[in-house]
């Protein structure tokens, strides 16, 4: 970049996007910065971006194309590659005019045919139409395809738990310390797009699917979102929201706000969220070691002296060093549970009905096993509604009494532990 510009408006004017004064004075910067292209940041209009380019004599490209381009050299599969490129299509579409000249010359017309034939642009245009109708059809068969992979997950009652956050924040690194994937994990954004899903188990013994999902940014374009609709239903489809916040961004506060707006469009704002605030390594003061009391007072300074807006149970990690994975695994299973409306049961089922001790091991959390002559008595949690499974052999014994959790520890007992 060899310089930036920025006026204070109202609001963006609906010809320039600039004021003519400035715009006179971008114009005017072109002598001495010898530039060849102007990024605005911010979504254009087709009339705005080809009004720009006409003054300017550069290329113009902005926000929502920039993004784009960024998610076309990030796409790996095959559906991100056709999400990609649908918005993209859909994007070009009604900037069409003024691109080429050669899109204003009139076509050949055919035997039989009245008038001089369509124009070059009309055929552009028609031919695009005629890809975002086969890219539409493809998602489609791909989101029947996840559609039914969520049938059969909801079959098998394994929770799903969704990482989410604003891109960079470190939810790949997260993944694939808590499950051993092998995602992409970089230090820049949009290193994930496609949805990453693998089984990881609860301190209870209880066995979640976790799942990595593209990271949101400041003004998403709607584009995107719409691509990413089956992509972006994963979360949805979660039980548990785990809210990676990098703690070390100057932008934190911004950058929790965009996912809370990306959540609500979403319809995903009533699920329940566990927030970790990653990176708490390279903060200044963090400890040599995963020392969870200092850790908390860390975060507790964070959000008094730069007002990070996180709640006071939200959970100091690093998924680099694989920091407070226990507490934040914790934190995953008391939401699960109080979100299932867990109940403290007592199991006792005859040898035969072995089936049974496995199956509260997977919809619920052990406490204790113990077997006598009556067969195998299983002392733990379930949620109300898988009881119906275990009749007659459970016996509720207890009101919901989701797993012991305890939010960090706070200031005072963190310099309580120290001295």
């Amino acid at each position: 970049m060899v310089g930036s510009v920025s006026q204070k408006l109202a609001h963006p004017l609906a010809g320039t996007y600039v004021g003519k004064g400035k715009l006179e004075e971008i114009k005017a910067l072109r002598e001495d910065l010898v530039y060849d292209l102007v990024l605005i940041d911010d979504e254009l209009s087709p009339g705005q971006q080809r009004n720009l380019e006409k003054v300017l004599d550069v290329k113009i490209i902005d926000r929502t194309a920039l993004i784009l381009d960024v998610f076309a050299r990030r796409a790996r599969t095959h559906e991100g590659r056709l999400q990609v490129e649908l918005a993209q299509l859909q994007y070009r579409l009604p900037r069409l005019t003024g691109l080429w000249t050669h899109l204003s010359r009139q076509g050949v017309g055919g035997v039989g045919l009245r008038g001089p034939g369509e124009t070059q642009l009309e055929s552009d245009r028609r031919e695009l139409n005629k890809r975002i109708v086969h890219l539409k059809r493809e998602l489609a068969e791909v989101h029947t395809h996840r559609q039914l992979y969520r049938d059969r997950r909801r079959g098998a009652p394994i929770p799903v738990i969704a990482l989410v956050g604003y891109t960079n924040a470190g939810k790949s690194t997260l993944l694939n310390a808590l499950t051993g994937a092998d995602v992409l994990a970089e230090d820049k954004l949009f290193a994930t797009l496609d949805p990453t899903t693998r089984r990881v188990g609860l301190p209870g013994g209880r066995d979640v699917l976790l799942t990595d999902t593209v990271g949101f940014i400041n003004n998403l374009p709607t584009l995107l979102i719409a691509a990413f609709r089956a992509t972006l239903e994963e979360i949805n489809e979660a039980t548990v929201l785990v809210h990676v916040v990098d703690g070390t961004h100057p932008n934190a506060t911004e950058q929790i706000a965009t996912v809370d707006e990306v959540l609500e469009e979403l319809g995903a704002d009533h699920t329940p969220v566990v927030v970790a605030v990653n990176k708490v390594d390279a903060l200044s003061g963090a400890p040599a070691s995963d020392d969870q009391a200092m850790l908390a007072a860390l975060l507790e300074t964070a959000r008094t002296d730069r007002a990070l807006p996180v709640p006071i149970d939200a959970v100091p990690i690093s998924a680099q060093r694989k920091w407070g994975f226990d507490r934040l695994l914790s934190a995953v299973e008391h939401a699960v549970e109080v979100e299932a409306d867990v109940v403290a049961v007592t199991m006792t089922a005859p040898f035969v009905r072995s089936d049974l001790v496995d199956l509260f091991h997977r919809l619920g959390r052990v406490d204790e096993t113990r077997y006598d002559e009556s067969g195998t008595t299983v002392v733990g949690h379930l949620p109300t509604a898988d009881l119906g499974r275990f009749t007659p052999y459970a016996v509720v014994t207890a009101s919901p009494d989701p797993v012991a959790y305890s939010p960090p520890a706070s200031v005072d007992s963190a310099a309580d532990s120290a001295a």
